[in-house]
């Protein structure tokens, strides 16, 4: 592709990522808390939980910003995918968010499972998010000048 400079799309791809991994980390504090407050006879702040459920809406958008980003970026840079271990990493992380997402969806009292599903997968997209920041800072360099 004869495209120009993708300088402005890594910027953009810099912000959503250290967006997310703030989300992910906010995600973690506020679902803590909304933890703690179900086990105990603690009462609960009525916008927690709102919360919780707007930061991880946000949170999935900002991982499919990532993933067209990466994806746009990668075709036009080379013309084609899996140049690098990241695109791996990164449809690994866009798997567990989404699966994260449902199984938040399916919480309730009468599905225990999609609790611990969901807290089962948020762990491991903690991990995924290492290793696709890891990987990808390897890819930003060599894009860098």
């Amino acid at each position: 592709m004869n495209l120009p400079s993708f300088l402005w799309l890594w910027r953009i791809a810099a912000w959503s990522m250290g967006l997310t991994l703030t989300g992910y980390s906010l995600l973690a504090v506020t679902g803590s808390v909304l933890s703690y407050t179900r086990s105990k006879t603690v009462e609960r702040s009525a916008w927690l939980r709102p919360l919780h459920i707007a930061l991880g809406i946000t949170m999935v958008m900002l991982v499919l910003v990532l993933l067209a980003i990466g994806l746009i970026g990668t075709l036009g840079e080379y013309g084609s995918l899996g140049h690098s271990i990241h695109l791996l990493f990164g449809l690994l992380v866009v798997a567990l968010v989404l699966t994260s997402a449902w199984s938040a969806s399916r919480i309730a009292l009468e599905r225990p499972w999609a609790r611990s599903l969901h807290l089962t997968v948020n762990g491991l997209l903690g991990l995924g998010l290492m290793a696709v920041g890891l990987s990808g800072w390897q890819v930003v360099q060599k894009y860098l000048p």
